[in-house]
């Protein structure tokens, strides 16, 4: 085992050990292979959502977002949304769809 890069630490009486500013926020593994040994390394941790990583999942969010980014939001009026036959249709106020479906405002 080289020592070269070795560097002596004293554990505090909370049980910490600091190993640095430069590793400040991340994450890290810490493995015992036995009593008194230690073997730390910095790791990324991936989520449960496994499936988000996935090459056709990943592709196809790619190509969402790239979609997205060439088609940004714009303001629109909703009272004049084209229907999916293509016909336009003035929507109702609000006032007369619930008095339609039974829905009262409070």
């Amino acid at each position: 085992m080289a020592l070269e890069n070795a560097v002596v630490k004293s554990i505090g009486s909370s049980g910490q050990i600091s190993l640095g500013k430069e590793y400040a926020g991340r994450q890290v593994l810490v493995e015992t292979p036995k009593k008194g040994v230690w073997i730390i390394r910095t790791v990324t941790i991936v989520p449960d959502e496994v499936w988000l990583h996935e090459k056709e999942t990943k592709e196809k969010l790619e190509s969402a977002i790239s979609w997205a980014v060439k088609n940004p939001a714009k303001l629109s009026d909703p009272n004049k949304l084209r229907l999916k036959n293509g016909n336009f249709e003035e929507r109702k106020p609000s006032s007369v769809r619930s008095k339609k479906s039974g829905v009262s405002k409070v």
